[in-house]
């Protein structure tokens, strides 16, 4: 099996970025339902490169992406670009959801995401996790109110230039946790854990 290696965090930026960018360029131009198109597009690109740079696949995106085709499908085949327009409510509720039955059943999930990149004790997947699914409830309804009450050039420049800069400053807020409670490196998350209530939610 060939072996997961990392992507260039500016490499990894440009896969993310780049379909909305895509996105925002062609809705610009030529109106939605091309701009839907060529997102479909440029998401299975952008996937199908991060596999070939780290022969793997992380769950997010590939969940966005699913959720791009199928919505992005139903938006071009009905002529209804109220599809394209939930999918960003549905995909972050989704997230919020599921991260919080883990967080009730002591199976903390954002540990399959972030686990790889910093080690924590307990105590600070459960922060991580609170903090998570209030960020994606706030997106959810961040994308309700601009979809309903704004133009649609108005709420594809939203997902473009608000939505990723938001995440990326949240991301950046959250490194306090992080580094308070990262397992140092001559320790163990077992010897850690002691003081920490798995199950305190």
């Amino acid at each position: 099996m060939a072996k997961s290696t990392k992507t260039n965090p500016l490499l990894k930026l440009v896969l993310e970025m780049g379909p909305l960018v895509i996105f925002f360029g062609v809705n610009a131009k030529f109106g939605i339902y091309p701009g839907t198109a060529a997102f479909m597009v440029a998401t299975v690109i952008a996937l199908g490169a991060s596999y070939a740079l780290t022969r793997s696949i992380p769950i997010m995106p590939l969940v966005t992406a699913v959720f791009v085709i199928v919505f992005g499908g139903l938006t071009l085949y009905l002529e209804d670009d109220t599809f394209i327009k939930l999918k960003p409510t549905i995909v972050n509720l989704m997230f919020a959801s599921i991260l919080f039955i883990g967080l009730v059943t002591g199976r903390l999930f954002i540990k399959l995401i972030f686990e790889g990149a910093f080690q924590l004790v307990e105590r600070g997947w459960i922060l991580l996790t609170r903090a998570w699914i209030v960020f994606f409830l706030f997106l959810a309804v961040l994308n309700e109110v601009v979809w309903r009450n704004f133009p649609t050039d108005t709420w594809v420049s939203f997902k473009v230039f608000g939505v990723m800069p938001m995440t990326l400053l949240f991301s950046m807020a959250l490194f306090p946790v992080i580094m308070r409670y990262t397992i140092p490196a001559d320790s163990s998350e077992g010897d850690d854990k002691t003081d920490v209530d798995s199950n305190q939610v």
